[in-house]
């Protein structure tokens, strides 16, 4: 069952239709897992196991089955099989159940995101809580199988980070990661205080999308393009000068101009100048992202009670609580080294649930 009660069944009855997977969306996912479940049930007489192991389960409830120890090993290995292959197919369900969740939390969402972790107030301390999170991030992708590069960092004077952000690529990447954006706040014990009192740190967390496929991510419509001609300049030859084969083109937005004459053709020349400009218009999209980034953690900055997510405790008890759900756990090692899933289950399904 899903965290919004689907079942097996239920979708099985919804009638979706499965799609190529280059089209499918999480509906479609979902029909596909229902069929093959019931397709696997049914190849296993799951009716008959199911009525099987209660008949046995009743005979073994016989208080004088052991008189006849031969017959009770019997029952007793067949309704022990009958369980595993019960328990197995039930697990391989609810796992299937788990990743249709994941699809439809995350859905309609970019693979790819710039995530940015900048220390709040709190000098050395924060800055320490800050290279801790990014880890926490770095390793939560990498467990998901995501790819994971290092856009910029900057080190703070003793530890940790003043900031930094990494790219990550991957699956429904930004569909995940936005459920952390926020300030996330620590208590421990300093290990750069000598007299190891307690200390609160605080560090903001902004994720932004990378659009498009990633190889293009500025989408330049031809009504925003001027297109020149004129000829050619050169050495010389039968082709300089004769025809306006050289082409200039003006993205009207932004100015930004590309020309090519280097080719033969007009048609040549102006598929290499699409390409120039598609290059500078990416790197324009590239820095407007990481700014928009860098605005975004800035004001998660001015760190208060207020806008903090998440909460850290590892002195003088451990956990770790999202503020927005109260979905905790006592075991912060683990979330530190990456175990997000629950917390960010959690919150998309509370966010999907308010938004229906």
């Amino acid at each position: 069952m899903t965290a919004d009660g689907l079942t097996v069944d239920s979708i099985a009855g919804k009638g979706w239709t499965i799609l190529p997977e280059a089209e499918s969306d999480w509906r479609s996912h979902a029909a596909a897992v229902a069929q093959s479940v019931k397709l696997i049930k049914k190849r296993l007489k799951w009716g008959w196991i199911l009525e099987r192991s209660r008949q046995l389960s009743v005979v073994l409830e016989r208080p004088d089955l052991w008189d006849d120890p031969v017959f009770a090993g019997k029952v007793s290995r067949e309704h022990g099989e009958l369980m595993g292959k019960i328990k197995s197919v039930n697990q391989f369900e609810q796992e299937l159940m788990e990743h249709i969740d994941m699809l439809r939390l995350a859905r309609e969402e970019d693979d790819n995101e710039l995530e940015t972790v900048q220390a709040g107030a709190g000098g050395t301390e924060s800055m320490d809580w800050a290279a801790m999170v990014m880890n926490m991030y770095s390793s939560w992708a990498q467990r998901r199988g995501y790819t994971v590069s290092i856009i910029e960092e900057m080190p703070g004077e003793i530890a940790g980070i003043k900031r930094a952000t990494i790219k990550v690529d991957g699956e429904y990447a930004f569909g995940y990661a936005k459920a952390e954006v926020g300030v996330h706040r620590l208590v421990r014990i300093s290990p750069f205080d000598s007299g190891k009192r307690r200390h609160t740190s605080f560090a903001a967390v902004a994720v932004v999308p990378i659009l498009g496929d990633g190889s293009t991510r500025y989408q330049i419509k031809d009504s925003d393009l001027r297109i020149e001609r004129f000829r050619s300049g050169g050495p010389g030859g039968q082709h300089a000068n004769c025809t306006e084969s050289a082409v200039r083109i003006v993205h009207i937005p932004t100015g930004i101009t590309a020309t090519c004459q280097n080719e033969r053709s007009q048609h040549m020349n102006k598929a290499s100048a699409m390409a120039v400009l598609q290059s500078r218009l990416d790197q324009l999209e590239i820095a407007r992202q990481a700014q928009m980034n860098a605005d975004h953690t800035q004001s998660l900055s001015e760190i208060s009670w207020g806008n903090q997510i998440r909460s850290y405790v590892l002195h003088p008890y451990r956990m770790v609580k999202d503020l927005r759900t109260n979905y905790e756990v006592s075991d912060p090692d683990s979330v530190l080294n990456g175990d997000l899933d629950d917390f960010i289950l959690n919150f998309l399904s509370t966010s999907l649930d308010e938004a229906d």
